[in-house]
């Protein structure tokens, strides 16, 4: 499986609203999430479903687009941009995925400090609001 094919699918994913399905069918059993404010990797479709259903919409906006990527063999990195709050986030999705063409490994780097702290904020409520 080509990274390409597996970009297409995170792009429509992200477009189309942030179905939870289309997610869920884009993930490995095994996948695992590398959060920017979770110390340790989170492993299991589930959990990294929870994350990156509650991301997609914290972060999905009106505001968030992807201003560039590499993509190579098996993974991709797409840099992206968006603001909450007021606050300018930057950030980059480093993501794998194995020959079936699922995400096998989503890792989420942000920057700057003051945009850590803005995604944990928004990330806390919507990984709450799941829990309920």
């Amino acid at each position: 499986m080509k990274a390409r094919d597996g970009v297409v699918a995170w792009h429509a994913y992200m477009a189309g609203g942030g179905d939870p399905q289309a997610l869920r069918d884009l993930l490995a059993d095994d996948a695992v999430f590398h959060s920017p404010v979770v110390h340790t990797p989170q492993e299991g479709r589930d959990k990294v479903f929870a994350y990156l259903h509650a991301a997609s919409h914290a972060l999905g906006g009106d505001d968030f687009r992807y201003l560039r990527e590499i993509v190579d063999g098996d993974q991709a990195m797409l840099e992206f941009a968006t603001e909450l709050d007021g606050i300018q986030i930057n950030g980059v999705d480093i993501i794998r995925w194995n020959d079936e063409g699922k995400i096998s490994d989503f890792k989420v780097m942000v920057r700057p400090l003051k945009a850590i702290n803005k995604v944990w904020e928004k990330m806390a409520a919507m990984l709450a609001a799941q829990a309920n």
